[in-house]
């Protein structure tokens, strides 16, 4: 099997970005964070069809908890952004949010197996840190009372650096807080102003700093790539100024620009975008750069230290990925979801909150639950989602294993996806992908194509049903 990392460096310095196949690759498709995707979720699917799922989700695997929490909050939205988010809140409609939300967590949390573990807690937004931290703190021990917590848990928070203090850092990790994602983007101020991003409060290098001498046990840094401004020689000072601050983790994330959906990014065609060539080579000057400082690829944008849990499972293929990013099998479980706009990602079902944080608390004072929309998952549509998941994130596939656990046969398996070999004939021409014995082995030379070899594998593709980003 051909693993991502550290020796994948091998002719790295070679590579070009090849503009033909940029012209026939970059189309648009799904990020696959889930499967279905969310376009094709329905509001057919309701709460009684929710609280269904939960009480079914007891007896399915991972037998482990995840939760996620939204704050759909900020004092300044940007351009760019893709997350369900407001801002004019008051201290009263904050109080108001909280307390439905705790509410939400008080009701669906008894109808969720007392002896299943929770392994992880995610705090998502908008910006997580924007509201009083005594608003976290009153979150996080309603968690905490309500689950069983592992001993061995993951409790993570996203970070504007705008509004971390370095108190604020003490206090999380008082809270029972180990990980803090910071959502740097750029460190070029022109690209954080054209944008409508506010700078950081403090010196990164200073903030990284205090999570370290905290002992906190995760620190990761966030960067997007393809936003205004940004210039490949711009974008390769970036990624050096984020070598130097030394974190755990690195994640590169795609701009994705859809206006139809997000309105608010319109604005950004009057500044303009690097070229889908430009995009391209900043990416593989991330790639090169990180792997050289000693960092190791994971998935398609994230990079960590090879001594990292995500490490171990690429080389042991149990790496997964859901809407909050990647994870590792050992430690996720399904994702509960409480907020405005959360979604939930059970085995059998996902189930997405309503997205407007005034709808969202007259429906939890109304009902407990805020459903807007969902989606119950037939066994095929599973058998799909394996797949792409394993392609995703492990660059690799075993139809034997996939078999196996579905309790079925390879000729099903196929059949489901409607596997064709010269579907794959353009990637395996190009050495991108091998098929032998039923297995599927990515080459990292695939890393920019790997959605566009995911869509393969997916029978929805041919649907044409919801709006999508270009995959470079």
């Amino acid at each position: 099997m051909l693993l991502i990392g550290l020796k994948i460096t091998t002719g790295i310095d070679k590579m070009k970005i090849n503009n033909k196949l940029l012209n026939k690759f970059n189309r648009k498709g799904p990020r696959y964070t889930s499967y279905p995707p969310a376009t094709h979720f329905s509001e057919k699917y309701n709460d009684n069809s929710f609280i269904r799922s939960v009480t079914l989700s007891n007896n399915e695997k991972p037998e482990n908890v995840s939760v996620y929490i939204h704050i759909p909050f900020c004092p300044q939205i940007c351009h760019f952004c893709g997350c369900t988010t407001e801002s004019g809140f008051t201290k009263p409609f904050l109080e108001r949010y909280v307390d439905a939300l705790i509410k939400e967590i008080e009701f669906v949390s008894k109808l969720i197996d007392k002896n299943r573990k929770l392994t992880q807690i995610h705090w998502g937004g908008g910006t997580p840190n924007a509201i009083s931290l005594k608003y976290i703190k009153r979150i996080t021990d309603k968690i905490l009372q309500c689950f069983n917590l592992n001993e061995e848990y993951e409790m993570a928070i996203e970070c504007s650096p705008a509004h971390l203090d370095y108190k604020h850092v003490e206090l999380l990790k008082s809270y029972g807080f180990n990980r803090i994602s910071l959502g740097i983007q750029d460190f070029k101020d022109e690209v954080l102003d054209a944008i409508n991003r506010r700078r950081p409060k403090h010196p990164i290098d200073k903030i990284i700093d205090k999570i370290h001498n905290e002992g906190f046990t995760g620190t990761n840094i966030d960067l997007v790539y393809g936003l205004p401004l940004q210039t490949v020689e711009g974008f390769n000072e970036t990624i050096d100024k984020a070598i130097s601050l030394n974190t755990d983790r690195i994640v590169t994330f795609s701009y994705a620009h859809v206006p139809s959906i997000l309105p608010r990014q319109k604005i950004l065609e009057n500044i303009g975008f690097p070229s889908s060539h430009e995009k391209a080579e900043m990416y593989n000057n991330a790639f090169k750069k990180f792997t050289e400082a000693g960092y190791v690829p994971i998935g398609m944008d994230h990079f960590c230290r090879p001594e990292d849990e995500f490490y171990l499972a690429l080389k042991n293929n149990q790496l997964h990925r859901n809407f909050q990013g990647y994870c590792t099998t050992k430690t996720t479980g399904q994702v509960y979801g409480f907020g405005a706009s959360s979604i939930s990602q059970l085995f059998s079902a996902y189930s997405q909150n309503v997205k407007n944080a005034a709808q969202y608390i007259k429906k939890i004072n109304d009902n407990n639950t805020a459903v807007l929309r969902g989606y119950n998952l037939t066994k095929n549509e599973k058998i799909i989602r394996d797949i792409i998941n394993s392609i995703m994130c492990n660059y690799y596939v075993d139809f034997h294993e996939i078999a196996e656990r579905f309790e079925t046969n390879i000729y099903k398996i196929k059949e489901v996806i409607a596997f064709d070999k010269e579907k794959f004939k353009d990637f395996i021409d190009l050495n991108f992908m091998k098929i032998e014995n039923d297995k599927i082995t990515i080459s990292h030379d695939a890393r920019l194509y790997i959605r566009n070899i995911a869509m393969e594998f997916d029978p929805l593709m041919d649907t044409k049903i919801g709006t999508y980003s270009k995959t470079i």
